[in-house]
């Protein structure tokens, strides 16, 4: 479940309360903020779970990966199965504890996260499918803060998407070597020779999508100011990657959590200092 290892946790969580924010135009409903961040934590759990059942042949190949539990042989098939399902039941009486809307998108949610382990097989996309099934907690928190989807949901949604296909490119560059040699595909291998100048790209797009989350919901000066500290952040993120070592790869990746947190802090104050 990675507990141990909690980058996942902030990466989907701070999109998560970006949305909660600007849903409710400062500090959201406490019981939904609670649920949400809750099942921000079940819901990534029981994605390493399902992402380790679907690759527990592969990890055992790549020297990063091999000593995952079911990899290693720590735990069986069959415990994996039970532990994910244990997860999926707790998520399931979290969003039953919010409304219909919210309730309807959270299945489009489990399925984007059931099948994204399996697309690195079929397509060199799969940060596209997480970059989608990471972003379904924006309209849910839309959803169940305030009832219904206007279509400026769509920006913030679209936004955090490029986002994530950039940290999780840089990701993926970490084990791009063991992955070619297994037949993995993935943006980092369909990107390799320019992955400087296309993630730039994307996180250029990124920064545009921030600014008109600002315009749309009229973020102040602080929200900003939150954009430029994250755009010195993604010119550190490239920095990094040029230096073309895995471990520098996976410090940009975990770095991107600062990105994130910037983010949200220019939206929260933007809205408790008006």
């Amino acid at each position: 479940m990675r507990f141990h290892r909690p980058i996942g946790i902030l990466l989907l969580l701070w999109p998560t309360w970006w949305a909660l924010w600007l849903a409710a135009e400062g500090f959201p409903d406490p019981s939904i903020l609670i649920i949400f961040t809750l099942g921000v934590i079940v819901m990534r759990a029981a994605g390493c779970v399902i992402n380790d059942i679907a690759d527990r042949h592969i990890d055992k190949r790549v020297a990063r990966t091999q000593q995952r539990p079911l990899a290693s042989g720590q735990l069986t098939l069959s415990q994996a199965k039970k532990v994910f399902i244990t997860l999926m039941a707790i998520a399931l009486l979290l969003v039953l504890l919010t409304n219909p809307l919210t309730i309807y998108l959270s299945f489009i949610a489990v399925a984007l996260a059931c099948i994204y382990p399996f697309m690195k097989r079929y397509t060199h996309l799969p940060q596209v499918v997480l970059g989608a099934a990471f972003s379904m907690s924006i309209p849910m928190a839309f959803a169940a803060q305030t009832n219904t989807l206007e279509p400026t949901v769509i920006l913030v949604y679209v936004t955090n998407l490029l986002w994530t296909v950039v940290y999780d490119t840089f990701y993926g560059m970490t084990d791009r070597e063991y992955d070619k040699k297994i037949g993995v595909k993935s943006t980092a291998i369909l990107f390799e020779g320019s992955e400087g100048m296309i993630t730039g790209s994307l996180q250029l797009m990124t920064l545009i999508g921030f600014y008109l989350i600002g315009q749309r919901f009229e973020l102040g000066t602080l929200y900003t100011l939150s954009i430029l500290v994250a755009a010195g952040l993604m010119y550190y993120h490239q920095w990094l990657i040029g230096q073309r070592k895995p471990e520098l790869y996976f410090k940009a990746f975990v770095n991107n959590h600062w990105v994130g947190m910037v983010i949200f802090l220019g939206i929260a104050l933007s809205y408790t200092l008006r």
